[in-house]
């Protein structure tokens, strides 16, 4: 097996795709590969899911997952305040995977993520479950509700720093018990380490 496919595995034929550009992906790849990143774990072969990513503890998160994203090619989704999507910044928004959210809608920000994934035939929709870069004794449970409301397993990614590993769990399929969940989800990150701290 070669170098690059250890780095970079190859995406399963459901994966939501964006356009193939090989440049950008090569370039993405080398990026990871010099700087010593690998990615670990098989993307499952789903057209739909929630995926989340911890510990995010900071911004250069967003550029190695960014990398990562681009070096596969799968395409994710993300919401973004509505307010956000104006001349000449929505292209570029809605280019990157962004989604407009209305957040003053009476339907509620989960209850349109939930539809729009119900709509589409295929979407990987990403959340960081912390809400922030900082430390939180409790995740926000909205990534469980809109998996749970759409009827899709939740994938688990995590960043390991001190290994620089970008990892791809198994995936989660919500039962009725929501808490039981939120704690077994929590247990599984807990030997996961962020650049600057773990989940717990």
């Amino acid at each position: 097996m070669s170098d690059e496919r250890r780095i970079v595995p190859p995406g399963p034929p459901n994966m939501p795709r964006v356009k193939p550009n090989r440049f950008t992906r090569w370039a993405a790849q080398q990026v990871l590969k010099r700087a010593g990143w690998r990615i670990v774990g098989e993307l499952p072969n789903v057209p739909k899911l929630v995926m989340i990513v911890a510990p995010h503890s900071s911004n250069w998160d967003g550029f190695w997952g960014m990398a990562v994203k681009i070096a596969i090619g799968f395409e994710v989704r993300v919401l973004g305040k509505a307010q956000l999507f104006w001349w000449p910044l929505s292209p570029l928004l809605r280019r990157l995977g962004v989604v407009p959210v209305d957040r003053s809608s009476p339907k509620g920000v989960v209850e349109q993520a939930i539809e729009r994934i119900r709509q589409a035939d295929k979407m990987w929709f990403a959340v960081t479950p912390e809400g922030t870069r900082k430390a939180v004794k409790q995740w926000k449970t909205g990534f469980w509700k809109i998996a749970k409301g759409a009827d899709v397993p939740i994938l688990m990614a995590y960043f390991h720093y001190p290994e620089k590993t970008v990892g791809i769990g198994e995936l989660f399929y919500p039962s009725d018990d929501m808490a039981a969940d939120m704690a077994s989800i929590r247990e599984w990150y807990r030997p996961w380490q962020g650049k600057n701290r773990g989940t717990v």
